[in-house]
């Protein structure tokens, strides 16, 4: 499928700059924002990178906001190769050991340490809960074995999901969004995350999206949705929970802007509590 230009999620990160300038940044005290997503199926219509597309559309707003507060950062390159438990009965739904991932992590907060940065913001874009809490594994092993100021970054939400400590000084709560646009539990490639990917990848998004169904469901079938392989499969056999006919390009930049406002103030925040 030729999805045009601008598809490279390598695009507005470090990989771009030559090494004199990413040391310069790290001499001058900027702040690296790091993605953690997963290949994932995402219904139908959305490619399996969308966890990954997302984070990193949503960092390049970050980084805006952030020269904005006089803040300046660097993105790091998304990490990809992370823990899928939901779709993992999906084809094209990869996972690998959490402690393999832990390590990985660890390995890159070493070098990012040894380059000078001293401050790493860690965010997830995807949401399966074991993922997430690997991400802040790792966050906690790159604080104990480099002494480097690395956190997890989330909505409030996923944080009290998890569930993690909000006072942990490895964890960055964002402030807490808008209502939900979706009358019905909107967890994947639904209403959202389309709307998202219609804002800022259109040319990835299959046409099909709006002739597909709405997929609701209650308490007790998220809960049984959440325990993914087979269950999740059956429960939902096309892949995706919510509405994805009502995505909406416009829909989709503001929440992103809306998150990259949010996050953008978190980190300014946290920052000026560490220099204190």
């Amino acid at each position: 499928m030729n999805s045009g230009a601008g598809d490279d999620i390598l695009r507005g990160t470090l990989a771009e700059l030559t090494w004199p300038e990413v040391a310069r940044a790290a001499r001058e005290g900027a702040v690296l924002l790091w993605a953690f997503g997963v290949i994932e199926q995402h219904g139908p219509h959305l490619p399996t990178g969308t966890d990954v597309y997302l984070p990193s559309a949503w960092l390049r707003a970050v980084r805006r906001h952030l020269a904005d507060l006089g803040v300046p950062a660097l993105i790091v390159p998304p990490y990809y190769w992370g823990v899928n438990v939901v779709s993992a009965g999906f084809p094209a739904s990869w996972s690998v050991r959490p402690a393999v991932m832990t390590e990985l992590m660890a390995d890159v907060f070493s070098g990012l340490a040894s380059d000078g940065f001293r401050h790493v913001f860690c965010f997830s874009g995807h949401g399966d809960a074991l993922h997430n809490r690997t991400v802040h594994a790792g966050v906690l092993i790159g604080r104990a074995r480099y002494g480097i100021d690395a956190t997890f970054v989330a909505e409030p939400d996923l944080v009290a999901r998890l569930p993690l400590d909000p006072a942990d000084p490895a964890v960055t709560v964002l402030p807490a969004p808008p209502p939900p646009a979706a009358a019905f539990p909107d967890l994947h490639a639904g209403r959202a995350e389309t709307s998202m990917m219609l804002a800022d990848r259109p040319g990835l998004v299959r046409p099909g999206h709006a002739g597909l169904p709405p997929v609701v469901l209650g308490p007790d079938e998220v809960a049984r949705w959440r325990r993914g392989h087979r269950h999740a499969r059956r429960i939902t056999p096309d892949g995706h929970v919510g509405d994805p006919a009502a995505g909406d390009a416009a829909e989709g930049a503001a929440a992103t802007e809306d998150a990259a406002r949010r996050a953008a103030h978190a980190v300014a925040a946290r920052l000026r509590r560490a220099d204190r």
